[in-house]
């Protein structure tokens, strides 16, 4: 593709499957044409740019953990109820500390590990170490505390 800028217009070449074609524009219309190619390039970026959150549902998540860990269903089931559990232990201690996040990840870490050891004690060998390495990725957001992630 060349552009070309040649008496008051713009000219454009395109060549597609060895066929030349030649487009004329006008300075008003090359102004629109590149305002919505950077709307679109914009677009493009920021929709790139939107962080992917873990599901919160506890249902979802232990489908998301099956498929990740390649669980059966007797496994999925099971964690699905101890993330049931942990969302309800999480409810109350988030309605005690009035939505205090500080005092928050003091009393959510003690639930993080106990949810964390129940369903490792639900895991294979090798489930195991896969579960403590996606763990161990979310180990890092809010500082070990409630991180809608693995645990």
């Amino acid at each position: 593709m060349s552009f070309f800028y040649l008496d008051k217009q713009f000219v454009i070449f395109v060549v597609v499957n060895n066929k030349n074609y030649k487009y004329q524009l006008t300075r008003k219309a090359m102004k629109k044409l590149v305002l919505v190619c950077c709307l679109f390039l914009g677009l493009a970026t920021a929709s790139f740019a939107q962080p992917t959150t873990a599901p919160t549902d506890p249902q979802q998540r232990a489908k998301a953990l099956q498929k990740e860990l390649k669980l059966s269903d007797d496994q999925t089931s099971k964690i699905a109820a101890i993330y049931q559990d942990s969302a309800q232990k999480f409810d109350v201690i988030k309605k005690k500390e009035h939505g205090d996040t500080n005092k928050m990840l003091v009393d959510v870490a003690p639930l993080r590990k106990e949810t964390v050891s129940k369903i490792k004690a639900l895991l294979s060998g090798k489930q195991a170490e896969k579960y403590n390495v996606l763990v161990n990725e979310n180990k890092g957001t809010l500082q070990g505390g409630w991180s809608g992630g693995w645990s």
